[in-house]
């Protein structure tokens, strides 16, 4: 499936900050010179730069032109907390159910959100996170299977994926995007909620010193789950 050209441009701009081609408050290209650089409309690069301003990692100034976010301003939208101690610290009672612990080859996605070859192997968990035994989050994480070769091997009813993660490949950086979907069929009837229904998912990327470590897709029902965080700046 090719990737949408707004998604590139997207990459595109993430992969420059991340590489410190773009540092922190600076200028990003304009919409007109996005446009001609990815032969595409105005329309798309706009949607690209938007997205971006909406998930805090760009600012968007009237007249003066679209910036770098200060990264003070994004790690609260960058926080990375487990929702075993969200669920906890609210009074919830935390319970998991593992419906899937596979090895695969990695897909023409997959190996781009890891950085890999395509047909690297991996493994894929498939986690449905529940409080008060009712379905709130459906975790569908890849992880290299190179970087940790043990993951196939946990019991994740004892203990979740970032937890385990936490440990053997402490986080050094996140990127992630948010977004409110409808999901399919099987999705809604793991979460037990209707098509009708909006969810938040989250695409999140986590590295630790030895490279991308993990990609996963999280999905709650709009209703049970709402994001939040609360960040001390120096």
């Amino acid at each position: 499936m090719t990737t949408p050209k707004f998604t590139q441009i997207k990459d595109h701009i993430r992969g420059q900050i991340e590489s410190g081609v773009l540092p922190e408050l600076a200028r990003v290209a304009s919409e007109n010179e996005l446009a001609d650089q990815f032969q595409v409309s105005r329309m798309t690069a706009r949607r690209a730069l938007q997205e971006l301003t909406e998930e805090g990692v760009l600012s968007r100034a009237k007249g003066a032109g679209t910036f770098v976010a200060s990264f003070k301003s994004q790690s609260s939208v960058l926080q990375i907390r487990s929702i075993k101690d969200e669920i906890n610290e609210n009074g919830g009672d935390y319970s998991a159910q593992l419906l899937q612990l596979t090895s695969l080859e990695a897909s023409e996605e997959i190996a781009k959100n890891l950085q890999i070859a395509i047909g690297s192997n991996v493994f894929q968990s498939l986690i449905l996170h529940k409080n008060n035994g009712l379905p709130v989050q459906l975790e569908q994480r890849f992880v290299d299977a190179d970087l940790l070769p043990e993951y196939g091997e946990q019991d994740f009813h004892r203990i979740t994926p970032h937890e385990y993660l936490s440990k053997v490949a402490p986080l050094t950086e996140a990127s992630q995007e948010i977004s409110a979907v409808v999901a399919n069929n099987e999705i809604c009837e793991y979460l037990q909620t209707s098509e009708h229904n909006a969810c938040l998912q989250i695409k999140r990327r986590t590295w630790s010193r030895a490279g991308v470590v993990s990609f996963a897709i999280l999905t709650s029902p709009g209703d049970r789950y709402r994001l939040g965080g609360h960040s001390v700046f120096n």
